[in-house]
């Protein structure tokens, strides 16, 4: 593939942005303990930055006319700062300060690189080129977030935000040399850049990554007590499994990519979304050891740590097509909008599914079987939305 040099650039800084957001579930008992709060107090940390990824995207309204290289290093100067000051927090508010300003380039970020990945790509394979951009995300999971809890654990979770900025500074460094001078899109004005949204197609793309997202996160949020509780492994071995997660997702994209290159954008999406919902069907049935006594724990392991790397590859499979399909919906001036808008629908979507899949646990006297029946609706009208658009415009598309 031409251009993998900056492919691979923009892929780091997708990396950093993707550990900022989730590493912090990782390591959350031990922030809260140094900065002396409760644990549903530190979850304010996870809501700053998701608070953060949603009103970061106004950045793109206003550099509309900015080249999207300047904006990957503005945004990558921000991403430092944000880590910086997490990682030197001197309590609880500042922390809460630092974890917004870091989440602010988050969606900002996406929307771009998605939008230079598609102009630098050869002909028919600019989802594979966003896919390789979203890689860094994913391998983030594989390893940044089991290397930033093990260091929770064994250093400091600080030393986890300094490696983060770190790693900040040397992805400015590689955009800087590697991504070539790319265009700014079309100023179609303030208002322009949201004339897409007018549209039904969009807000059908959009729903989709809501739901879907937000069905899986009705599990995924407590896929630590999850493993522990039904698949009977320890919590020294829970890194090591989100690390098989983080390969899933790895595949998942990769292969999402592919198909979607092949095939129907959102028909490819709604084979992801429709893994995601078999997976959480699989998390429901599955007795693990709450159903056997403890005799079975081997096969309870086993069990889990398949339908953990089952629904990881779903949720990254629908990443690329769904990434491309909102910057392609944007066309005409809107496309970073279009790009961004899929993060924020993510994290709207995860603090959604939190709350869902948290009820479920409260109404059932915490039987971690129910957060997964509780995401299958909501990955079931995934499903449903992406097959309308496929069939709505995509059908069309491929006729004319």
């Amino acid at each position: 593939m031409k251009n993998m040099r900056s492919l691979v650039a923009l892929a780091f800084g997708a990396f950093v942005c993707g550990a900022a957001e989730f590493v912090m579930m990782g390591i959350l008992p031990q922030t809260a303990a140094d900065m002396g709060v409760s644990i549903p107090t530190a979850g304010n940390y996870i809501t700053a930055y998701a608070i953060g990824v949603c009103v970061g995207t106004l950045m793109l309204v206003f550099g509309r006319t900015t080249p999207p290289k300047k904006l990957i290093l503005i945004f990558m100067v921000i991403v430092f700062v944000g880590n910086a000051l997490s990682a030197v927090a001197l309590n609880s508010a500042m922390l809460i300060a630092a974890r917004f300003i870091a989440g602010l380039p988050h969606g900002a970020f996406f929307g771009a690189s998605a939008v230079i990945g598609k102009n630098l790509a050869e002909k028919g394979k600019a989802t594979q080129a966003v896919a390789v951009i979203t890689t860094g995300q994913t391998v983030s999971n594989m390893l940044g977030v089991p290397a930033g809890t093990l260091l929770a654990e064994y250093v400091s979770w600080r030393v986890s935000f300094a490696i983060l900025a770190a790693w900040a500074v040397l992805t400015i460094v590689l955009v800087a040399a590697w991504v070539p001078f790319v265009v700014p899109i079309k100023d179609a004005g303030l208002a322009g850049q949201f004339k897409f949204l007018k549209a039904p197609g969009p807000w059908l793309i959009l729903g989709a990554v809501l739901l879907g997202n937000g069905g899986v996160f009705c599990w995924w949020s407590y896929v630590s007590p999850w493993l522990t509780g039904v698949g009977g492994w320890s919590s020294a071995a829970v890194p090591f499994l989100m690390a098989l997660a983080g390969f899933g997702m790895v595949l998942g994209g990769m292969a999402g990519g592919k198909v979607a290159d092949r095939w129907r954008h959102a028909g490819a999406a709604g084979i992801g979304q429709a893994i995601g919902m078999i997976g959480l069907l699989g998390v429901f049935l599955f007795e693990g050891v709450q159903g056997s006594g403890g005799d079975g724990a081997p096969a309870a392991q086993v069990g889990t740590a398949l339908l953990t790397l089952w629904i990881a590859f779903g949720l990254f499979f629908i990443n690329p097509p769904q990434q491309l399909l909102m910057a392609e919906a944007g066309q005409g001036g809107g496309e970073l909008i279009g790009g961004a808008t899929v993060q924020v629908a993510f994290n709207l979507g995860n603090a959604i599914g939190s709350a869902v899949g948290g009820a479920a646990l409260n109404a059932t006297a915490m039987d971690y079987h129910y957060p997964a029946l509780s995401g299958v609706p909501f990955t079931a009208l995934a499903v449903i939305l992406l097959a309308v658009f496929s069939l709505r415009y995509e059908g069309k598309r491929q006729q004319s």
